[in-house]
């Protein structure tokens, strides 16, 4: 009766640090991470393209369905210019980033949540890493662009098809990056003792393997938005983003529709600006992020 007592005494006090350790070693991090001037600048812009979608109502009226004023270059009255209808470009450029972000944000939501739930619970369970191991080879190995083009036609035309559909082909290289995190922690002796205070799986999986893999997953989410940002884009310039709504991506395909992206620069210009500031962005933000957690830069 007196042997048990020992090991849950012994077993609190290193749980707790680690947690504790946890807590430290994200406040260094962020320390580190204020220190790096392109991470900032990075975090910026993306924290404006955000504000700019929500505020998409407050910057530009919606675009109309045609104007007057067709092919005008960027003045004092059309910033941006105007498209081959006479539509405002930076009414368009402004409303796309809004169909931009919501796609970026909740393809990368959809593929965070499935990946990382099934690469913690392959870690957790070695028979099933089998199965999920084998099965993120297989879709890593399968041509995502053609097999994306081929599902958005088959469904139709749709934002939430262009959601589901890019989720559906990111949650893979997600799980790979999250479960070669796991797999290390799912080791450590901390988790083993969690084992011996509980048979509670889930409650392990929560309380202590997702927050040891969260900063891969917080990197997972810069990249996984950024490339939804990037194949949402390359769908509607195919034309098989939602007609009904503003996107980038539909900038540049009724550019090249009407005949007039080579004429009339600024057509592509700004849509392909605003790509690019999102992509790089994103790309520097986790490259400024990983160098934060390098507990060298913690020591300058």
């Amino acid at each position: 009766m007196t042997a048990p007592l020992p090991a849950t005494e012994v077993v609190a006090p290193v749980i707790e640090t680690a947690g504790a350790d946890g807590r430290r070693a994200s406040r260094q991090t962020w320390r580190a991470f204020r220190r790096q001037p392109l991470g900032m600048i990075s975090f910026a812009i993306l924290l404006g393209l955000v504000v700019v979608a929500f505020a998409a109502p407050l910057l530009a009226p919606y675009p109309a369905s045609y104007g007057t004023d067709v092919l005008r270059a960027p003045s004092g009255t059309h910033w941006f210019g105007t498209d081959a209808l006479g539509r405002d470009v930076f009414a368009e450029v402004v409303w796309g980033t809004q169909q931009s972000v919501l796609v970026a944000l909740a393809a990368s939501a959809i593929a965070i949540a499935f990946g990382t739930l099934i690469a913690i619970i392959g870690a957790y369970w070695r028979p099933v890493d089998a199965v999920v191991s084998v099965l993120v080879d297989l879709t890593l190995s399968l041509p995502v662009l053609p097999l994306m083009i081929l599902v958005a036609a088959l469904v139709g035309p749709s934002t939430s098809t262009i959601i589901l559909v890019v989720a559906a082909f990111s949650w893979p290289e997600v799980t790979r990056l999250v479960r070669s995190q796991a797999l290390a922690v799912v080791q450590l002796p901390y988790i083993d003792a969690a084992r011996l205070m509980t048979r509670n799986s889930v409650w392990i999986l929560g309380r202590h393997v997702l927050p040891a893999v969260t900063p891969v997953v917080v990197v997972s989410v810069v990249v996984t938005a950024s490339r939804a940002v990037l194949s949402a884009a390359g769908l509607s310039f195919l034309g098989l983003g939602d007609p009904t709504t503003w996107s980038w991506g539909r900038i540049l395909f009724e550019a090249q529709q009407s005949g007039a992206m080579v004429s009339a620069w600024w057509l592509t210009l700004f849509p392909s600006l605003a790509i690019l500031a999102l992509v790089l962005s994103a790309t520097l933000l986790s490259i400024a992020y990983n160098d934060a957690r390098n507990p060298r830069s913690h020591e300058r």
